[in-house]
């Protein structure tokens, strides 16, 4: 699975090549179809869209997004359309064990590491070399997989390993897609 906001052109390179699911990030989802409404209509929209993602299995929320198109289509066409579009990506991480549907929804995890390197390299300035960024960007990123791995148990190695396949590619076999 790769999570990532919309990016036309990977969602088509990750399954041909990769044989990968997209999970569009729910946040960034969120903020898309709030710009389609008008600022008074936002709070109930988001409280529908939800209610959706709230539901138990893929099947549900499937039906529950089809009736939330439906009941906007006639006020919020754009809104309606955007979720039409958008059905599978966002709701992607419901074919996934649900242990794992709080991690693997939105890219949330993966910008606050990237906020944390820009954090800690701008205290620094200027580098002496590229082996000083590397040394630095490698070690706070050994510091969050400890704290992911150990800590927080952002996901446990026994329900990774129910999910994961080893389907190594040839190198060769990329190359030639």
């Amino acid at each position: 699975m790769i999570i990532a906001d919309e990016y036309k052109g990977l969602k088509g390179t990750a399954a041909k090549v990769l044989g990968a699911t997209i999970q569009r990030c729910r946040v960034h989802f969120m903020r898309n179809a709030l710009a389609c409404v008008g600022k008074k209509d936002r709070p109930i929209v988001t409280a529908a869209l939800r209610t959706a993602f709230d539901q138990d299995t893929l099947a549900d929320s499937k039906e529950h997004w089809a009736k939330l198109i439906e009941a906007f289509q006639p006020r919020h066409l754009k809104l309606a359309e955007l979720m039409l579009r958008a059905e599978d990506d966002v709701l992607a991480y419901k074919s996934f064990p649900q242990a794992h549907w709080r991690q693997i929804h939105s890219t949330n995890p993966l910008e606050r590491l990237i906020k944390e390197i820009k954090r800690r390299t701008n205290v620094v300035g200027i580098f002496p070399n590229e082996p000083a960024i590397r040394r630095l960007v490698g070690a706070l990123m050994l510091e969050q997989n400890d704290e992911w791995a150990l800590t927080r148990r952002y996901m446990t190695l026994e329900t990774v390993a129910t999910i994961c396949e080893d389907n190594t590619m040839d190198p060769a076999k990329i190359a030639a897609l």
